[in-house]
C-alpha cells in the first residue's frame, strides 16, 4: 500500500480528545497508521487550528482519508468543507457513515464526539475506512460540490 492510503490523518480539539485516542487505539491494532493533528491534551484550543491543516493537507492530496471530531462535528465541517475537493460529511449511525462515502465520496470523516461513545466511533472510522465510493451517477453529483453556479 501507498502512503495515501496507508496512514489517516487524524485530529480533534478538546472535547473529542478522548474519542480520538480511542479511535487511533482501536484502529492501529488492525494496521491503520495515523498523523495527529492534535490537539494533544484535553486542554481547551480552537476547533479551527486543528481543522485548517488536517483539511489543507487532505486538499493537498498528502492523505487519502481524514478523522475529525468535535464536539458537535458541526464546527471541524465547517472548517473542512471550505477547502475545494475536500468532502466532510458529519456522522452519527452506521447507515449515514457508510452513506457518506458510497454517495458522497466523503474523504473526512467528522464524528460528534459528545453526542456518540468511542466504541461507537471506532466502528464509524471502520465503515468509512472500508466503504468505497459507488461512482456512477452519484460521481455526476459529486463533481458539482465545487462548481459554483
Amino acid at each position: 500500500m501507498s502512503e495515501l492510503t496507508e496512514i489517516i490523518a487524524i485530529g480533534s480539539d478538546h472535547a473529542g480528545y478522548s474519542v480520538k485516542e480511542h479511535i487511533k487505539a482501536g484502529l492501529e491494532v488492525e494496521g491503520f497508521d495515523f498523523k495527529d493533528f492534535g490537539t494533544y491534551s484535553e486542554e481547551r484550543v480552537d476547533y479551527p487550528d486543528i481543522a485548517h491543516p488536517l483539511a489543507r493537507a487532505i486538499q493537498q492530496g498528502k492523505f487519502k482519508f481524514g478523522i475529525l471530531i468535535c464536539g458537535s462535528g458541526n464546527g471541524m465541517a465547517m472548517v473542512a468543507n471550505k477547502y475545494p475537493s475536500v468532502r466532510a460529511g458529519i456522522c452519527w449511525n452506521e447507515d449515514i457513515t457508510k452513506l457518506a462515502r458510497l454517495h458522497n465520496d466523503a474523504n473526512i470523516l467528522v464524528l460528534p464526539g459528545r453526542f456518540i461513545c468511542p466504541e461507537e466511533a471506532v466502528k464509524f472510522s471502520k465503515i468509512f475506512l472500508s466503504t468505497a465510493f459507488d461512482g456512477g451517477r452519484h460521481k455526476i453529483r459529486v463533481d458539482k460540490i465545487s462548481t459554483i453556479l
